[in-house]
This record gives C-alpha cells, sequence and structure tokens, in this order.
C-alpha cells in the first residue's frame, strides 16, 4: 500500500490542480475562492509572504498561470533595500517539497505575445529562466536562493489544465510538434525535482 501524497496549487483560486492526482488537496491564493472540490486553503499573497506551510511537507507543487505574476523586484518594507519576490518564492517551493518532490509549472513564455499580452504579468519567463533554480548553474544564489533542483523537463505547451504526461505517445509527440511549428505554444512547462 502506497503512502497518501500531499499537493499544493500555488495561486489556486476557484479551479484547483492536483496534476499528480494526490490524495489530499491544499491551496494557496491572494483571495478566499469559492471552491468545490476539497481542498485545505491557506489565504497569502506569495509576493510578500512565505508559503504558509512547514518544511518538506508536500510531494509535489503546483502553479498553473501563476508565476508570471511574481515581480521580480520590490523596494523592502523601508525603502532603503530592494528584495526579489520570484527568487523568494522559489526557494519557498523548494523549502516546502519534499526531497524529491515535484514543482510542475505552466506559463506564457517569451518570445510569444501571450508573455506580455495581460498587463498584470510583471515576470517574463523565458526558455532559460529555469537555469537560474536548477542544477549544473543555480545563478539564483548569487541573489539569495535557497534551494536546489533538477531539471525532469521544459517543454513548449498549449495552455492545458491538466498534467502533460512525462512520456508522451506518438502520436501525442507528433501533435505537439505541429501545434509547436504553427505557433499554437505559448507555454512553457517546467517540472522540477527538489534536490535536498
Amino acid at each position: 500500500m502506497t503512502s497518501p501524497t500531499r499537493h499544493l496549487d500555488l495561486g489556486c483560486g476557484s479551479r484547483p490542480h492536483n496534476p499528480y492526482h494526490s490524495d489530499d488537496l491544499h491551496g494557496v491564493d491572494i483571495a478566499q475562492p469559492v471552491i468545490s472540490v476539497a481542498l485545505q486553503f491557506r489565504r497569502a499573497n506569495l509576493s510578500l509572504s512565505a508559503i504558509p506551510y512547514p518544511d518538506n511537507c508536500f510531494d509535489s507543487v503546483s502553479a498553473y498561470d501563476f508565476l508570471e505574476h511574481v515581480p521580480r523586484i520590490l523596494p523592502t518594507a523601508d525603502y532603503q533595500a530592494t528584495r526579489f519576490p520570484f527568487i523568494e518564492l522559489m526557494g519557498e517551493v523548494w523549502r516546502v517539497l519534499k526531497p524529491g518532490g515535484l514543482l510542475y509549472a505552466q506559463t506564457p513564455a517569451y518570445p510569444n505575445s501571450a508573455a506580455f499580452t495581460d498587463p498584470t504579468h510583471v515576470n517574463i519567463i523565458t526558455e532559460s529562466t529555469h537555469e537560474y533554480f536548477t542544477r549544473p548553474r543555480l545563478t539564483a544564489r548569487q541573489y539569495g536562493f535557497k534551494g536546489d533542483f533538477a531539471v525532469r523537463r521544459i517543454v513548449w505547451t498549449r495552455p492545458a489544465q491538466v498534467y502533460e504526461p512525462l512520456h508522451p505517445s506518438w502520436a501525442q509527440r507528433v501533435r505537439q510538434h505541429l501545434r509547436q511549428r504553427r505557433g499554437a505554444c505559448t507555454h512553457l512547462i517546467w517540472e522540477l525535482e527538489a534536490c535536498k
């Protein structure tokens, strides 16, 4: 018998995501949503505060159309320095994941116009942004990142609200290739593993 798994959806809104079909679903959002599924909810502004859960408590974390809304830089409360909310959030995700836990993020990305169209998108993700948080580079450590992720995959996709398979079938790979050629792939999927 396998032990129950715990999943956290960041920016869960009224439709929390559970891409790995975990048994115990949790969500965090800036506002109290009206939710029709079983969810343990906590309210927090993740641009300003930590994820309100203890260390090493989740098997997986998801962020669907969320990372692009987290600012890259903000002044400190006393306006004497700056802080890096996106880097802090990635450290928080790593902190709450168990060793080997997975981050599944789907976000609009450059150069597709979807990354810029919404005026609330303040954090533009590129094909290389993940390198700041993943082995071997971990470049964000120079800005205070406390964490260590390994890449499971980084792939272009179309906006989908379901888990994209890690090992797609031959037919799925062909459809993905055709979508990418005609410019229908607007989002990047990050699937990262917490190394602890």
